[in-house]
């Protein structure tokens, strides 16, 4: 019986190179055999550990939700839930600006014809919902379902960063655009505006 002679660790390490050739070259550098060389592999790996190049894009889509959910977990958890709330927006800006080739792939928006990967979306979209669920418990927001208030709060962050990543806001739209937006938001949900602001400002 013939072995797979490729090394056990193939498939991190071609994940790891399909980052760095993303960040370097955009999607376009995506190739099997520029990949296999970047990682000191063969081609075999690419085909051996994820069936082609769609999986291994799908495997770097996944990495890009892992760092999405470090930085939303690393959101400090206060008594303030809706200040909480707010300060995951910007955790959320953070992780997408440190990881813009990778924020392409995860929603499916670059070159790669890859398609998002809900499972893991689902992961990260679970820590706005536990978020929205402390507000609305807490009786800063409406009896809302959490779910539909995550997801407008899931949304508004969404467009702003393809703004910004965009070049629409310039250097202004982190201090004014993104905190009025997910303030308002929030004012809109049921908080009390003053309660709102004043959670804003922490």
């Amino acid at each position: 019986m013939s072995q797979d002679p490729t090394p056990p660790d193939a498939g991190a390490d071609l994940v790891r190179a399909a980052i760095d050739l993303l960040a370097e070259r955009g999607p376009q550098a995506l190739q099997a055999r520029r990949l296999a060389i970047a990682a000191g592999t063969s081609t075999m790996a690419v085909y051996s550990r994820f069936g082609g190049m769609p999986e291994l894009v799908r495997a770097v889509a996944r990495e890009g939700f892992a760092r999405l959910c470090a930085h939303l977990k690393a959101s400090p958890q206060t008594d303030d839930c809706v200040a909480d709330l707010l300060k995951m927006a910007g955790a959320y800006r953070q992780n997408a600006l440190e990881n813009r080739h990778l924020y392409q792939v995860m929603f499916g928006l670059d070159e790669s014809g890859a398609q998002s990967d809900t499972a893991e979306g689902r992961t990260a979209f679970g820590y706005l919902l536990r978020a929205a669920t402390r507000c609305i418990d807490a009786g800063r927001l409406d009896q809302a379902p959490p779910l539909t208030v995550a997801a407008q709060l899931w949304s508004a962050m969404h467009g702003y960063v393809l703004l910004e990543m965009a070049g629409y806001f310039g250097t202004t739209g982190a201090t004014d655009v993104l905190p009025s937006l997910t303030t308002n938001l929030v004012i809109g949900l049921g908080d009390l505006p003053e309660r709102a602001r004043a959670s804003a400002a922490k």
